[in-house]
């Protein structure tokens, strides 16, 4: 996402988010997110999440460099793009960034980076463990997924 801060300056997020649980992984900000910050970035979030299956993004060159594509080849990762003009393949980020535009970009004026990042941060927190979902049944992700991992430990102890 772009946006400006109060004196002009122009910065961009980068968003990732979890299609399982809808739930925010992390967000971003900076001037500028080329390859290397994004592989930077998607390390950090592997080493708290654990590594995806899959990556889902449209066809920005930090995404298509032979830097992010090499990464995710040797991470084992599939790269998911979607076609150009077609942000509806991408829906659930273009929910998450509708939101997260409407409720931190719009109505807060930031003075710097660290600004943003800060009031992202709270926000994200508050996006994944108490802001109710519609639809997750209400729940907010963070419930939501212990949900799902209660599901799925209980069938693979009922496999055993």
């Amino acid at each position: 996402m772009h946006d400006r801060l109060y004196g002009g300056r122009s910065f961009r997020t980068l968003n990732v988010i979890d299609e399982a649980d809808r739930g925010g992984l992390g967000i971003d900000v900076a001037t500028s997110i080329p390859a290397c910050r994004v592989i930077r970035f998607m390390d950090q979030l592997i080493e708290i999440h654990g590594a995806p299956l899959a990556i889902r993004c449209d066809n920005g060159t930090e995404l298509t460099s032979y830097a992010f594509t090499e990464w995710c080849q040797a991470k084992g990762i599939e790269i998911r793009f979607i076609q150009p003009g077609k942000p509806d393949q991408n829906a659930f980020i273009e929910r998450f960034n509708r939101t997260f535009r409407e409720e931190v970009l719009t109505p807060y004026l930031f003075d710097t980076i660290a600004d943003v990042q800060q009031i992202a941060d709270e926000w994200l927190v508050r996006y994944n463990e108490i802001r109710p979902h519609d639809a997750l049944g209400s729940l907010p992700p963070a419930r939501y997924r212990e949900q799902l991992l209660a599901a799925k430990n209980s069938t693979s102890e009922l496999s055993t």
